[in-house]
């Protein structure tokens, strides 16, 4: 199977606002591939000859960076497919403040932000209700450890047949 490939180089460059671009994609592929339901197999067992013939068809593949592919049978219509959208590029978590700017044309923080900022500076990074773990594990219930993982099961089980019998 024969196959050609043609990829596209696309680069922008501003000086003037410092920004760059710059796309690489396969926009192209041919590929030569067997026919479905296209082959001829004849065999003489008198003369031991056969011939096998399989018909070739040339597949065209285009994509583009607007995910838009087309696909079919060169010589043959084209079909077009909208593919589903993906994130190509990450989306940025925060946008830092501008670099060169006054405090009076920088934005304002939220009021949330600011109020979880208030409180951590009151309470100068420690937890007012903190407690040891000592005193946390003094507060539960004594550990009684099981000798016998059957002993507690027939114990139980030779009380309930106790009360069956009284009634």
């Amino acid at each position: 199977m024969a196959t050609s490939e043609l990829s596209c180089e696309v680069s922008e460059e501003n000086c003037e606002r410092r920004e760059a671009f710059w796309a690489e994609w396969k926009d192209l592929t041919l590929s030569t591939r067997p026919e479905e339901g296209c082959s001829l197999h004849e065999e003489d067992t008198q003369r031991h000859e056969t011939y096998h013939q399989q018909g070739q068809c040339q597949v065209l593949v285009q994509r583009s960076p607007w995910l838009m592919m087309r696909m079919g049978i060169l010589g043959r219509g084209l079909q077009e497919y909208q593919l589903p959208y993906q994130r190509v590029l990450p989306l940025p978590i925060f946008t830092p403040a501008k670099m060169g700017a006054t405090k009076e044309e920088r934005e304002d923080t939220p009021i949330q932000l600011q109020e979880l900022l208030a409180l951590e500076t009151a309470l100068g990074g420690q937890c007012v209700d903190r407690q040891e773990v000592a005193e946390i594990t003094k507060q539960l219930p004594p550990v009684v450890p099981v000798s016998k993982p059957g002993a507690l099961r027939r114990s139980l089980s030779r009380s309930m047949s106790q009360e069956a019998q009284r009634g």
